[in-house]
C-alpha cells in the first residue's frame, strides 16, 4: 500500500468516525444532525474519483469501520465487562464485528464504481444503493441496522419527519441523496442551480410532513409510572442479592402510584411463575402494572417476557420474539462462543411472529423489549389495533457508553413512524416519554434510581409507514439505481 492511498484510507475512517457526531449523544452539546450529510457527501467525492471497484470497496470499508468502530464501542464494554470475555478477545471480537458491518457500504462502493455514468444519475445511484445497503445490513443473519443513517435525523432535523411515510431507511435515502448532492457539487462546481433546487424540495417538504398529524388521540389520557431501578449488572443476577431487586421497585411502585406501572426488561430476575403473590399484589396495589420478567414454555424453556397484569392478578403476556444473537440464543454453529462469555439466561426461545397487544389499563399496549424497538417494520405489525408503544430494556448491559442515548433515538424515530406514543422503562437508562411527533416529552437521568411519571395519550390511525413498512422505500431505492443505469454517459 502506498503512502497516498494509505492517507486516501485514513481520511475515509475519519469521515466514518465523524458520521457517528450526528447521532445521540452529541447532539446534546450542539446542532449536528448534518454531520451524516457531509460525511457521505466525502464517501460520494472519493467514490466518484476513485479508479477502480476495489479501491472504492476499500474506501467504504475504511469509512465503515471508522463509523461503527466509533458508533458500536459499547459492544467491547459489554463483553468484556459484563460478559466476563478476556479483553483481548473482547476486542477481537468487537473488531471482527465492526469489519463485518463495514461490508455493505463497501459492497455499495464496488457496485457504485462498476455502474457510475454521469454526474445526476450517480447522485441517485449512490442514495439507491446506500439506502439498499443498509436495509441488507438490517435484515441479513437476524439484522444490525443499529446506526443506519436515518436516526440522525430525529427531530430537531426537517427531515424527520420523512420517517412517517418512508421509514428510517428512506430517511437514509434522503440524507445520502442530499450528501450525493453536495459531494457532486465539490466535484463540478456550486453554480448549478439543479442540486440546490433539490435540497430546499427535500428539507421543506421534510418539514411539512413532520406538520402533519396522521394519528389521533384515542380514550382519556392514563397516569404511567415507569421505573428505573438501577440495579447494578454485577449483582442483578447473585441469588443473594435478589431482595435488591425486589425491595427497589416495590419501593418505586408503591411511592409513584399511577393508572399503569411499568418495569424493565427482566426488572425481577425470576420465571413468572416463581414471583411471590404478595409481590405481584403489592406491584398492583394502585393499578394495573406491565413487568419485564421470563416466562416458563410448556415445553421447559423460557421466554424473555412482557406480562400485564391486573389488581386481580390476572395476567397476559407478550413472549420476544426478535432475540440477540450470542446474547439470548447461540446461533447454529457458534454454541463454542459461550464458552469464553458468561451470560446468564442465553438460552431464551423466540415469541411467535404476530402476536396481539395487550389490553391494560384502559388501552392496547404494543410491548417491545430492548433491541427490537431497532426493527420498525415488526413493531407495524401490532398496528392498528395498538395505541400505545412500551419498551421494556435492561441496558446495564452496555455500561456508561453511547448505546443508551443511541437507543433513545431509536426510539424517537420508531415514534415518528407509527404515529404512537413510544415509552421506555429501562434498568440504568434511558427511561423516557417520546411524543407521537418524536420530541422527547421528559426523560429520567441514566444511572439513578428513581420513576418517570407521565401522562400519556393514547392515538389510532395509521401512518403512511404503518400501512407499506420499508417496502416503499425500497420500491424508491430501487427505482434510483434503474434510473441511473437507464441511460449511457452524455
Amino acid at each position: 500500500m502506498t503512502a497516498r492511498s494509505a492517507a486516501l484510507y485514513a481520511t475515509a475512517a475519519a469521515l466514518g468516525a465523524f458520521c457517528v457526531l450526528g447521532f445521540a449523544p452529541f447532539d446534546t452539546y450542539f446542532a449536528v444532525w448534518p454531520a451524516p450529510t457531509f460525511a457521505l457527501a466525502g464517501l460520494y467525492y472519493f467514490w466518484r474519483k476513485a479508479p477502480s471497484a476495489s479501491v472504492a470497496m476499500m474506501i467504504g470499508l475504511a469509512w465503515g469501520a471508522g463509523c461503527f468502530l466509533f458508533g458500536v464501542s459499547w459492544i467491547y464494554v459489554s463483553l468484556s465487562q459484563f460478559a466476563g470475555m478476556a479483553p483481548p478477545a473482547a476486542a477481537g471480537a468487537t473488531l471482527l464485528f465492526c469489519l463485518y458491518l463495514a461490508l455493505f457500504p463497501a459492497l455499495a462502493g464496488g457496485l457504485f464504481v462498476r455502474w457510475r455514468k454521469n454526474a445526476a444519475r450517480d447522485v441517485l445511484l449512490f442514495a439507491g444503493l446506500w439506502a439498499i445497503s443498509e436495509w441488507l445490513r438490517g435484515t441479513l443473519f437476524t439484522g444490525f441496522p443499529w446506526l443506519a443513517i436515518g436516526y440522525s435525523q430525529s427531530p430537531p432535523s426537517p427531515l424527520a419527519g420523512w420517517a412517517s411515510v418512508l421509514g428510517v431507511y428512506g430517511v437514509g435515502l434522503i440524507v445520502a441523496l442530499i450528501g450525493g448532492l453536495f459531494g457532486q457539487m465539490a466535484l463540478t462546481g456550486w453554480r448549478k442551480p439543479w442540486p440546490w433546487i433539490s435540497l430546499l424540495l427535500l428539507l421543506g417538504l421534510g418539514g411539512l410532513l413532520r406538520s402533519m398529524d396522521w394519528t389521533q388521540p384515542s380514550g382519556a389520557p392514563i397516569r404511567v409510572s415507569l421505573l428505573q431501578g438501577n440495579v447494578p449488572q454485577s449483582l442483578k443476577w447473585d441469588p443473594k442479592r435478589l431482595p435488591l431487586s425486589v425491595e427497589t421497585y416495590l419501593r418505586l411502585a408503591k411511592a409513584n402510584p399511577a393508572t399503569l406501572t411499568v418495569l424493565p426488561e427482566t426488572a425481577l430476575p425470576l420465571y413468572f411463575n416463581e414471583v411471590p403473590r404478595d409481590v405481584l399484589r403489592s406491584l398492583t396495589h394502585h393499578g394495573d402494572a406491565l413487568i419485564g420478567v421470563a416466562v416458563t414454555t410448556t415445553d421447559g424453556g423460557y421466554t424473555n417476557g412482557a406480562v400485564a397484569l391486573t389488581p386481580e392478578l390476572t395476567a397476559s403476556a407478550y413472549a420476544k420474539r426478535h432475540l440477540v444473537p450470542f446474547g439470548e440464543y447461540a446461533p447454529p454453529g457458534f454454541a463454542w462462543f459461550f464458552r469464553f462469555a458468561r451470560i446468564p439466561m442465553s438460552d431464551f426461545t423466540a415469541g411467535r411472529p404476530r402476536q396481539e397487544a395487550l389490553t391494560i389499563a384502559g388501552q392496547r399496549i404494543a410491548p417491545n423489549i430492548c433491541y427490537e424497538d431497532l426493527f420498525g417494520e415488526e413493531l407495524i405489525a401490532a398496528l392498528p389495533a395498538a395505541t400505545l408503544l412500551v419498551n421494556m430494556s435492561n441496558t446495564a448491559w452496555f455500561g456508561d457508553s453511547l448505546a443508551q442515548p443511541q437507543h433513545l433515538q431509536i426510539a424517537q424515530l420508531r415514534a415518528i413512524e407509527t404515529g404512537r406514543v413510544m415509552l421506555r422503562a429501562t434498568n440504568t437508562g434511558m427511561t423516557a416519554m417520546v411524543r407521537a411527533d418524536g420530541l422527547i416529552a421528559a426523560a429520567l437521568p441514566p444511572f439513578t434510581t428513581a420513576a418517570l411519571v407521565v401522562e400519556v395519550q393514547g392515538r389510532t390511525g395509521l401512518t403512511p409507514y404503518a400501512r407499506w413498512g420499508n417496502l416503499l422505500a425500497l420500491l424508491i431505492s430501487v427505482a434510483a439505481c434503474l434510473t441511473a443505469l437507464g441511460r449511457r454517459n452524455n
